[in-house]
C-alpha cells in the first residue's frame, strides 16, 4: 500500500497548481477585497497587495513585481479598469497572471478578455482560486487557435 501512496503523490505534485505567489487585487468594494485577500492566502499566496483605484494600482505595480492580478474592471475612479491588463501584459517578459472580476462581463472588450479568466461577481472563493491558478496563457487566443487546429 506504501507504494501507491507515493506513486499518488506523485501524480498530485506533478497535475499541482501554480504556486500564487504575489497578488495585486485592484478592487474598489473594501469587503470584497478582504474577503478576497482572505482567500488567496488561505490558499498560500505569498502576499496581497490591495489598491481601491487605477492610481494606486500603478504605483503598486512601479515598486512590485505581482504573479497575479485580480482586476476590477469598473473602478471608482475609472470605468475602464482593464486598461491596467492591457498595461501589464505588455510589459516584460513574465506579465503577471490577470484574472477580471465584474458584474458586468460583457463590458470588457473581446480582445481584452483573453488576457485572462473573466469571474462574474458574485463569485465563489473557489472559482476565484481555479481562474488565478489557471496557467498563463491556457484561456487566451493562441491556447483556443491550437484547440481549433487540433
Amino acid at each position: 500500500m506504501a507504494t501507491q501512496g507515493v506513486k499518488s503523490d506523485k501524480r498530485s505534485k506533478a497535475t499541482a497548481a501554480p504556486p500564487i505567489g504575489i497578488v495585486l487585487v485592484v478592487e474598489d468594494d473594501a469587503i470584497l477585497a478582504l474577503n478576497i485577500e482572505e482567500t488567496l492566502l488561505g490558499a498560500g499566496a505569498t502576499r496581497v497587495i490591495q489598491c481601491n483605484s487605477s492610481d494606486d494600482a500603478l504605483a503598486a505595480l512601479r515598486t512590485h513585481q505581482p504573479d497575479a492580478m485580480i482586476l476590477d474592471v469598473h473602478l471608482s475612479d475609472r470605468d475602464d479598469g482593464w486598461a491596467l491588463a492591457e498595461l501589464v501584459s505588455s510589459v516584460g517578459p513574465n506579465p503577471p497572471r490577470i484574472v477580471f472580476s465584474t458584474g458586468a462581463p460583457q463590458d470588457i472588450p473581446a480582445n481584452i478578455a483573453e488576457l485572462g479568466p473573466v469571474l462574474e461577481k458574485p463569485y465563489a472563493p473557489e472559482d476565484l482560486l481555479a481562474a488565478i491558478q489557471t496557467r498563463p496563457g491556457a484561456t487566451g487566443l493562441f491556447s483556443r487557435l491550437k484547440s481549433v487546429l487540433r
